[in-house]
């Protein structure tokens, strides 16, 4: 087949083709944009955390006694909680995974304040069985005997009383890329604590989570000091949450003073923690479909357009013995030719769009391999649009077709 009558025929119709070629464009520049920006609002939600997220419930209570026996109280809760069959791990934590509260401090290698290695983090106190309850692995390092734990209100008092920290492994490498961090001495305001372990993994609670920031997270040897408000965390088997849970809130509210605000499974916190990128992620993609629709729809109408206008060409070729199949190749292949127009130009707005997204919003680049993902949706759905008009058109009989009007 020849181009020269298709190139013909869309100079004759330059200033509509020049039109479904920007619309195919811009199509093109939303799409290969949208599609990554999805894919990192999804890679987001399934990063993983570092703790056993089906496993644990979580428990916020209230009503403490203020007096001096509230952490007699606490012990008992704990016991409490212990006792309920099917729960395998019970501690009480200041801190929650995609919770909402978090107690962020800065990290560095001197005391020195022009010093630059320093590293914000998110800081977890809990009971000395939070790492068998949250299911925390070590990368490197030990776990904290039972000996090292402080309360926290010696620990506030005393600074120095603490003497050990277990750090992450991101935390790890954003101070002492290549090396090994056990044994390192850490800065926290004023006094030094040293690196006795390394997690893997363990998401920081607060929103602070970007790909930089999502698992900056410490955890020292300190029992929580009792508030108005705190948490305990359970870990049993993940068919058995729900009756865990029911059975650990009526426990606990069975107790004097003892009252359940807030009772869910991690899961569930983890929903709502993630229920902005679920939404912005459902958004793009209902977004990514109406433009791709709305092109076809352009297509489609273009199309129909100029095989009403070219119905005498299209009957004096079959009369000439064009088959339906050239008929119909004919027409993909001048929509092809739009199509890739417009998708070149697509992909040199959807770089500059990236680049305004990259300097007001701190988005990453936008990887080569999302261009190809638009251009072959547009080419796709451009073939699929055009299918029918051309079809019509090669249905229509010659002597129809060149009958004068």
């Amino acid at each position: 087949m020849s181009f020269g009558p298709i190139l013909s025929a869309l100079h004759r119709h330059r200033t509509a083709a020049a039109l479904i070629v920007l619309e195919i464009a811009f199509t093109c520049a939303m799409v290969s944009n949208a599609f990554f920006l999805v894919s990192e609002r999804l890679n987001r939600m399934n990063r993983p955390s570092g703790v056993a997220e089906s496993e644990l419930l979580v428990l916020q209570v209230t009503g403490f006694d203020k007096t001096s026996k509230a952490q007699a109280q606490t012990q008992e809760d704990l016991a409490v909680l212990s006792a309920i069959p099917g729960v395998r791990e019970v501690a009480s934590s200041r801190q929650v995974p995609f919770g909402d509260s978090s107690w962020n401090t800065t990290v560095k290698l001197s005391q020195d304040p022009t010093q630059e290695s320093r590293v914000n983090v998110s800081t977890y106190l809990g009971s000395p069985n939070l790492f068998e309850t949250l299911g925390l692995k070590l990368a490197a390092g030990r776990d904290f005997t039972r000996e090292e734990y402080v309360e926290e209100a010696d620990a506030l008092a005393t600074p120095n009383t603490t003497r050990s920290l277990i750090i992450t492994r991101a935390v790890a490498e954003r101070l002492w890329p290549g090396q090994s961090a056990l044994g390192q001495i850490l800065y926290m305001g004023n006094y030094g604590v040293r690196v006795i372990g390394v997690l893997e993994q363990l998401v920081r609670p607060d929103e602070l989570s970007g790909p930089t920031h999502f698992e900056l997270s410490v955890v020292l040897p300190v029992r929580p000091q009792l508030k108005p408000v705190d948490n305990y965390l359970i870990r049993t088997e993940p068919e058995r949450r729900q009756e865990v849970l029911a059975a650990a809130a009526a426990a606990i509210e069975r107790r004097p003073g003892r009252l359940v605000v807030r009772q869910n499974t991690l899961e569930e916190l983890k929903n709502k923690y993630y229920r902005g990128d679920r939404a912005m992620a459902s958004l793009l993609v209902a977004v990514c479909a109406a433009l791709l629709i709305i092109t076809a729809l352009g297509i489609v109408g273009l199309a129909s357009f100029w095989v009403q206008q070219r119905t005498r060409q299209i009957g004096i070729r079959r009369a000439l013995g064009a088959t339906r199949g050239q008929i119909v190749r004919y027409f993909q292949l001048e929509n092809f030719l739009l199509a890739t127009i417009g998708i070149a130009l697509g992909m040199l707005l959807a770089y500059g769009i990236n680049q305004l997204l990259m300097e007001r919003y701190e988005l990453a680049r936008l990887p080569a391999q999302y261009l190809p993902v638009g251009a072959l949706s547009l080419w796709l759905s451009g073939q699929l649009a055009v299918l029918g008009p051309a079809l019509r058109a090669a249905s229509v009989p010659p002597a129809v077709a060149t009958r004068s009007v």
